[in-house]
């Protein structure tokens, strides 16, 4: 029998149709499991954790039973239909590829979400796609959250089972064949996770375990987790090497991690991170954050290898659109200043009051390098965050989109596209979900609200429950005609990237870089390597008082004369 302390949570193979249960019920009397006919009963162990082992089949259904009455298992790893289905016993799934050995410098990374990647939206379907994205020069595939949710279509975030796949997206063994095949073209595979909170239909752990939710807090999305509970800490480790260990993922994105709040000694992402690498010593397991607060501490200490800098986003998006509502007012003064100091120091918010109301975010960055920060033109968040879904390409010049999509890719930090963004796909990325009932007409309700008091995004609200709203939302179904132009610019410099650029970032910063100014929507960049420098011009709509280009560019995009221009090169040191 396996210490109640250690026993991992749910169902997990011990051997050969040998099977370990486990469950935190702190106010059970008695747990038990049915599975083809026979009943086996926990034991109670420290902490009120129910542990049994019994003998099955690979894939056979099973039930748990909470003082009798049946309920979901919370770590439950194969859940047929939606939630509330059939859960089946899952032995650890088989993989053929192993990762390629690829440097975090490396990186240009494509987010997708699996729904809408391909018509079929399934991991299946995506498999195909692998070497052609590969092809572009794309090095690393973030997949938006596959944990299973309410309902058969969502973004992921109100994921309620974090060890499931989401049924509509296929089986377990279809996700370790598509990061398989992401690794099959060359490419690392990172998963978008969530353990900030659950989402609001189907969670069985109120139910079972009250003390899993922190009852003095709750974030934006639903009750906080209390983290001081070891059974929790476990739940959400065990997750995360379930992920990495089992199904090969090279990397988690973890989602609002300023939403995590934790009084430990050790906070639950650094002792995350450092279990995860402990127990795989032998491969390199990056840890991306989002998270509001611009604090570079986690990236200082290693935890955390990258965080989201959605200032870089808020400044490019207010320069090439001028909007100035909602989250954008702060980056609207002067878009073209804080993209300077995006490019060159990478957050933008360091700690000084911008807002002029005594408040601060953030804290010096600096000093960071620059492949800490993850900076993208457009995510899923930013398109699907406004009323209609509309990517910046449909709200800016499209000659200044062509020079910032150049910019992001060839600029020091991590660049990320969201799919679609490669070959200057149109279509909207909505927010949809599939819920019924009193929750479908609370979601329709807070959709439109939300964006009652805006003037400039996007006007009525596309219905989130409507099969056409997620049908909308795949960037591949129309035939873009400028598509092959844009993979051409995005195979250009993604290349050039990797054969200029990267040598360059593995060598170390050598000095501060210095980026300027040199027009209203025009800006100069220098930044030194030891292996030698990155100069960059770019003009995003304005002709600067006096123009000038690189000599003997590597990359250009128009001239010197056009407002719309860009040009990069490396020399030696």
């Amino acid at each position: 029998m396996q210490d109640a302390r250690t026993a991992p949570w749910g169902a997990t193979s011990v051997g050969p149709d040998l099977w370990a249960f486990s469950i935190w019920a702190p106010s059970a009397r008695t747990v038990s499991v049915q599975t083809a006919g026979r009943s086996f009963t926990a034991v109670p162990g420290p902490e009120r954790v129910f542990t049994v082992q019994f003998t099955a089949q690979n894939a056979q259904p099973y039930t748990c039973l909470i003082d009798g009455i049946p309920a979901l298992d919370p770590a439950a790893r194969w859940l047929e239909g939606s939630i509330g289905g059939q859960t089946r016993l899952l032995a650890p799934v088989t993989r053929k590829a192993a990762a390629p050995r690829r440097d975090w410098d490396e990186m240009a990374i494509l987010e997708v979400h699996i729904g809408t990647f391909t018509s079929a939206g399934t991991f299946t379907a995506a498999c195909a796609r692998m070497a052609e994205i590969a092809a572009l020069g794309i090095t690393a595939v973030e997949i938006m959250p596959v944990a299973a949710f309410s309902g058969g279509r969502g973004w992921g975030y109100d994921g309620v089972l974090p060890f499931a796949v989401h049924p509509a997206y296929g089986a377990p063994q279809d996700l370790a064949v598509l990061v398989d095949a992401i690794h099959s073209a060359g490419m690392l595979s990172v998963l978008d996770v969530v353990y900030n909170h659950f989402g609001p239909e189907g969670c069985s752990l109120g139910t079972i375990a009250p003390p899993f939710f922190d009852k003095d807090r709750d974030t934006p999305w639903g009750p906080g987790i209390d983290y001081g509970q070891l059974p929790v800490r476990r739940f959400f480790i065990e997750n995360a090497l379930m992920w990495v260990q089992e199904f090969g993922f090279d990397g988690l994105r973890l989602d609002a991690v300023h939403q995590i709040t934790d009084p430990s000694p050790e906070h639950i992402l650094d002792e995350l991170a450092r279990t995860l690498r402990e127990r795989l010593p032998e491969r390199s397991i990056h840890m991306i954050a989002e998270d509001e607060r611009n604090l570079p501490y986690a990236r200082e200490v290693g935890t955390i290898t990258a965080n989201w800098n959605d200032d870089y986003h808020h400044a490019m998006h207010c320069l090439l659109t001028g909007e100035a509502e909602g989250y954008y007012a702060g980056f609207a003064a002067n878009p073209l200043a804080d993209l300077v100091r995006a490019l060159a120091e990478g957050h933008v918010e360091q700690g000084q009051n911008r807002a002029g109301n005594g408040t601060a975010r953030g804290a010096p960055s600096a000093h960071l390098p620059p492949t800490a920060f993850i900076n993208g033109n457009q995510t899923h968040d930013q398109i699907g965050n406004r009323a209609a879904g509309e990517r910046l390409i449909t709200l800016a010049d499209p000659g200044a989109m062509r020079i910032a999509h150049a910019m992001l890719l060839t600029a020091p930090a991590i660049p990320m596209l969201f799919m679609g963004e490669e070959e200057g796909a149109r279509a909207p990325f909505l927010f949809f979900a599939d819920f019924t009932g009193d929750l479908a007409a609370a979601v329709r309700k807070g959709r439109a609200a939300e964006f009652a008091a805006f003037s400039r995004f996007g006007g009525t609200v596309p219905d989130p429950l409507a099969v056409e709203t997620f049908a909308a939302s795949r960037p591949y179904d129309t035939p873009w005609p400028d598509a092959d132009e844009w993979r051409e610019l995005t195979r250009l410099c993604l290349h050039w990237r990797a054969k200029m650029l990267v040598p360059l970032l593995k060598s170390g910063r050598a000095a501060p870089a210095a980026v300027s100014a040199t027009g209203s929507a025009a800006l100069r960049g220098k930044w030194r390597f030891r292996a030698g420098t990155l100069c960059m011009v770019a003009h995003l709509g304005t002709v600067p008082d006096d123009p000038a280009t690189l000599a003997a560019p590597d990359i250009v995009l128009g001239t010197a004369s056009d407002p719309y221009h860009f040009a990069a090169k490396v020399t030696q040191p």
